[in-house]
């Protein structure tokens, strides 16, 4: 940790995507603008086409749903998480197969990302170790 000439500490404000609910964040492929047989298509070309693939970057929390063990009549009682979240299948690394026409598109420090909501989703390739 750094320090200031008096001795305070020195504060650095640090950025943090978040993704709320049950979205996605995915980063899209780059060799998605050339074809198979080398032509390079133009933006216009690709985002006309319905299914598309990327790598997830990160995972909301899921499904919100009501905590069945929170109340607020007791106000002496110690604060309790109000919902609770039912979990996403997908998971960051994954790869994934989603139709485009739901995505949102996002610039985040010169990078481009597509904001999904998992029903999105048409399938997820995940590279797991197994021991033999």
């Amino acid at each position: 940790m750094r320090y200031t000439s008096k001795g305070q500490p020195i504060m650095q404000i640090r950025k943090q995507m978040i993704v709320v609910g049950d979205r996605i964040l995915l980063q899209l492929e780059e060799d998605q603008d050339k074809t198979k047989s080398g032509l390079y298509l133009p933006p216009s070309v690709r985002e006309k086409e319905k299914v598309a693939t990327g790598r997830v970057v990160k995972v909301g929390p899921g499904y919100p749903i009501p905590n069945p063990n929170y109340t607020e009549d007791e106000p002496w009682s110690t604060p309790k998480d109000p919902a609770r979240y039912i979990p996403l299948q997908v998971k960051e690394g994954d790869y994934a197969i989603f139709l485009r026409e739901q995505g949102i598109e996002v610039e985040y420090e010169q990078s481009k990302y597509l904001i999904v909501p998992q029903s999105a989703v048409l399938l997820v390739l995940r590279n797991e170790l197994h021991e033999d």
